[in-house]
């Protein structure tokens, strides 16, 4: 952003399941990289807990990690593409220490962007339980990796992303709360936002002005995720408690069972939303690619 006058695009991409080579992962990204993405961010996923039944009455505990490690992730794009990284780090998983090792290692590698968020709960979980010696939320964690510059000598060596939620984060009492939540994080030393999904673009623009009325002036970057199935009208929505405007909910369901119809609508309307938010002249638009690259491209084609 500091060195762009026009517009840029920015990607994120999930860690591939455990299995999946390299190769493969790095055949996912190369479509994009035509289009000359400033960064892609790497997901990360928290290890998760399984019980399985020893047949004695007892039950034995184990951690199981279902995808490849954002670091490693983000080594092989390194090593493949000339393009910066943007690993997240999060609270939920990992203590304190573990998360200044995950930093040393991020500075190794020369990564010195991260996006730093709470992460969502455990399977299961109905509110976020913080590990123990970890941190609770996400402001706790800027604050921890500007210390943690401190504590190696390297002042200003990473620049920290936070998260924002146009329509507020689940948890947040009204998005007036919600938008002090930010602050806090930007208070506590973050650069910039990424904004969650949305499919409203007045939601956002919206967002933006309630954020510079309370004194937050970072940028804020708007993300987009073209919607690309009818399940996705109701999984979204739950998954990430966002609201898809009745006009696009209504043209679904004219072609309802139609999967190559709905997927064009769905890219139609990120391509509506992305010219409109070009015009309104923000810095950047960041896009949730799920791992799949086709209506992305295409909109990238239209709009960039």
């Amino acid at each position: 952003m500091e060195q762009n006058n026009t517009p840029y695009v920015s990607l994120e991409i999930v860690p591939p399941l455990t299995g999946i080579t390299r190769e493969q992962l790095i055949g996912e990204i190369r479509p994009f990289m035509e289009f000359n993405p400033r960064y892609i961010n790497v997901t990360c996923h928290r290890d998760e807990i399984e019980y399985s039944d020893k047949g004695d009455g007892t039950f034995e505990r184990r951690l199981v990690r279902r995808r490849v490690s954002e670091t490693a992730v983000c080594g092989a794009i390194q090593s493949e593409f000339k393009v910066d990284v943007v690993p997240h780090v999060i609270c939920g998983g990992a203590t304190a220490e573990q998360i200044e090792f995950q930093l040393q290692d991020f500075k190794f590698m020369g990564i010195n962007n991260i996006l730093a968020l709470r992460g969502d709960c455990l399977t299961g979980e109905k509110r976020f339980s913080p590990t123990p010696g970890g941190y609770s939320y996400a402001s706790d964690l800027v604050a921890a990796v500007r210390s943690f510059e401190k504590k190696n000598n390297c002042p200003g060596f990473f620049r920290i992303g936070v998260g924002g939620y146009p329509e507020k984060h689940f948890e947040a009492a009204n998005i007036d709360d919600d938008i002090q939540n930010l602050k806090k994080k930007v208070d506590a030393g973050a650069d910039y936002i990424i904004a969650q999904m949305f499919f409203d673009n007045k939601v956002f623009y919206e967002y933006v002005r309630k954020c510079r009325e309370a004194g937050i002036t970072v940028p804020v970057i708007p993300g987009i995720k073209p919607l690309s199935t009818e399940r996705q009208v109701s999984m979204l929505p739950e998954a990430f408690s966002i609201d898809i405007p009745k006009e696009l909910t209504a043209e679904i369901k004219v072609h309802s069972g139609d999967k190559e119809a709905i997927y064009s609508i769905g890219q139609e309307w990120a391509t509506a939303q992305c010219k409109d938010l070009l015009a309104h002249g923000v810095p950047a638009i960041h896009f949730y690619t799920m791992g799949k690259s086709a209506n992305v491209v295409g909109i990238l084609k239209e709009c960039f």
